[in-house]
């Protein structure tokens, strides 16, 4: 029984046509770049075209759809940015499960590289060729990326793919020498899909958290667990104007001690949808996106929520 690499992937239908074609055309390229907002089905379509390039036009198997989702072929290689800590290197999923404190984000480093060259040094091994992977190519430093370049002027018998956010964040070098493949944000039909499909349907009743999604599953999903994170009192407390300064000021001293800086800046969005929805004022928005800088800029973050709700009770 043959499978459809790409049936898992909803909406991105210009990218499963490019890639289905350079498969059927014998004209793939040595590199690709994936391109798109997150949470939109670039990784899932990075691992789907490789379960097509393993198996080319007969399609799929179960045995090699299972064996690559268990990251156990030995033809593939797929790479993360990653965190250092005591001389090892945790990936951002590795980091949140042992309690790590992160306070610099993720990259994709130098010997990461080289352990993509001595990859690449070897011949495939059941698969007509190699594959890299590199999720948020954008994260390597200069010192990298010029790693990289070598590789991708000489690939060998692979294929690299590049996912990052836009072709500008990553090194123009890079870019000329990839394919660039484009993905795009999911229209409410194919983001209720993913959502249900992924039994996140609840996420379909908040509108605020949809539009600050803005189309990306991935955002969504994550913004409804911050939501979710968000102590119930607090939050019914904030959907509502503060109705002293004494009740502004205690709202604030509430974000500060129940909420770290990661969770208060994703607050600011939320409010932003939220008080729109409400009131429509667009001076709330801009004072919100004020608090952002401060926040942003390592200011005191009690007394930004204090200057932001005294405003609000003011106005």
């Amino acid at each position: 029984m043959t499978i459809d690499p790409f049936a898992p992937l909803v909406g991105q239908q210009q990218a499963v046509e490019l890639l289905t074609q350079a498969v059927k055309q014998n004209r793939v390229a040595p590199a690709y770049l994936f391109v798109g907002p997150d949470g939109i089905g670039r990784s899932l379509a990075a691992r789907c075209f490789v379960e097509l390039l393993f198996s080319g036009e007969m399609g799929v198997s179960a045995s090699l759809q299972n064996r690559l989702r268990q990251g156990n072929h030995p033809a593939l290689f797929w790479v993360e940015p990653t965190y250092q800590y005591q001389g090892q290197r945790f990936t951002p999923a590795q980091a949140a499960e042992k309690g790590l404190k992160r306070k610099a984000s993720p990259v994709i480093r130098l010997e990461q590289i080289r352990e993509i060259t001595e990859f690449l040094s070897r011949p495939p091994l059941e698969a007509p060729r190699n594959v890299v992977v590199l999720e948020e190519a954008q994260t390597m430093a200069e010192a990298a990326a010029n790693a990289l370049l070598k590789t991708l002027e000489e690939p060998g018998q692979a294929t690299l793919i590049l996912i990052a956010p836009t072709s500008e964040s990553v090194l123009p070098t890079l870019v000329s020498r990839c394919q660039r493949i484009p993905f795009y944000r999911l229209d409410a039909q194919s983001l209720a899909v993913v959502l249900t499909q992924t039994s996140h349907q609840e996420i379909l009743q908040n509108q605020a958290v949809l539009s600050i999604a803005g189309g990306s599953a991935g955002s969504a999903i994550a913004s409804y667990k911050q939501l979710e994170a968000i102590p119930r009192e607090l939050l019914e407390d904030l959907k509502k104007a503060p109705k002293s300064y004494r009740n502004a000021l205690e709202l604030a001293k509430k974000i500060d001690k129940d909420l770290d800086t990661e969770a208060q800046l994703w607050l600011v969005d939320y409010l932003q949808q939220l008080y729109w929805q409400q009131w429509h004022q667009p001076d709330t928005i801009d004072r919100l996106e004020q608090a952002r800088k401060y926040l942003l800029a390592y200011a005191q973050p009690r007394l930004v929520w204090e200057c932001l709700f005294l405003s609000l009770c003011q106005q």
